[in-house]
């Protein structure tokens, strides 16, 4: 579990680590970043809780550090940010760099069942057991007892998906623009039906990495769950006229779904924002209620 620290960066008074492991269940060199508040590298005794970031299709570490703004909220919190990749990279797959939303940069957070990804692409088993635990293995200073999760797009959906697959591991989870119900839409079928097989024939897998399917059968405390998706200026069944968000449009994202399969289990408050689109700069503009709601769990 040994990690080499390729960079260190000052950033909003702590510092960010570009880091990089020999991971397991991917079989191959895994990149990632953590960002360590002030809190903790000027007190070096004091433990700090984790949000961890998940990216969407295409995305590095790079991404979320140099885009997303959650340094600025967390900074001030006094909470560590982890951005882990959104794939195994190089494993020399047949197929696996044809497409922009299979394969590389495309791991959808599931661990593939289906020859040859089984081999490499188990980002579940990654981001839920093998980096958290040598995050809390090689830096002290994070406290492996209090986590949240968030992400956007793909990595809304592995957000969602974890938290809900996983009671009482995560503290809080929120969520950008996320695929709420890959089952139903074109980037959700192509992963699973590539990691998975057919849907006829593993509709049960299927609906156990869909947010949708699975907060119906979500029994533990009611849910507070915080999305932010691109608003609309109508709402019905037809396809809708002033969001911003063309993967929207594309039915890819489907948050309607999870927010009627919800009912009944808590509060999914998804907040339509007006004018915004898919990309980094509505993060940026709403990174800081996404690592507040994380703080109010993660430090209450």
């Amino acid at each position: 579990m040994a990690v080499t620290t390729k960079a260190t960066i000052a950033s909003f008074g702590g510092k960010l680590l570009k880091c990089a492991h020999n991971a397991s269940t991917t079989n191959c060199e895994m990149a990632f970043n953590l960002y360590l508040p002030p809190q903790a590298t000027l007190n070096p005794l004091r433990k700090v809780p984790l949000l961890i970031y998940l990216a969407g299709l295409t995305c590095t570490p790079d991404n979320g550090t140099e885009k997303g703004f959650f340094q600025h909220a967390a900074s001030q919190k006094g909470i560590a940010v982890l951005y882990p990749d959104t794939s195994p990279r190089g494993l020399n797959v047949p197929g696996e760099d044809d497409s922009y939303d299979f394969g590389t940069g495309a791991g959808f957070y599931v661990d593939a069942t289906r020859e040859p990804w089984s081999k490499g692409y188990n980002m579940y088993s990654y981001i839920t057991a093998e980096l958290p635990q040598t995050v809390f293995s090689n830096f002290d200073q994070v406290d492996g007892s209090r986590v949240s999760i968030f992400g956007h797009s793909m990595g809304g959906h592995g957000a969602l998906t974890l938290f809900l697959k996983n009671p009482g591991k995560y503290r809080s989870v929120s969520a950008f623009a996320p695929i709420a119900n890959p089952s139903n839409c074109d980037w959700g079928r192509k992963a699973f039906g590539g990691y998975f097989g057919a849907e006829d024939d593993k509709a049960a897998k299927w609906a156990e990495h869909d947010a949708t399917e699975l907060v119906k059968k979500w029994e533990g405390e009611p849910l507070d769950v915080l999305i932010d998706v691109e608003k609309l200026t109508a709402r019905g069944p037809q396809p809708k006229k002033g969001t911003s968000d063309n993967f929207y449009k594309q039915g890819q994202l489907l948050p309607e779904k999870l927010e009627e399969a919800a009912q009944g289990k808590g509060e999914v408050k998804v907040r339509w924002q007006d004018g915004y689109d898919h990309s980094y700069f509505t993060m940026a503009s709403f990174a800081d209620d996404h690592v507040n709601h994380a703080a109010r769990y993660l430090l209450g």
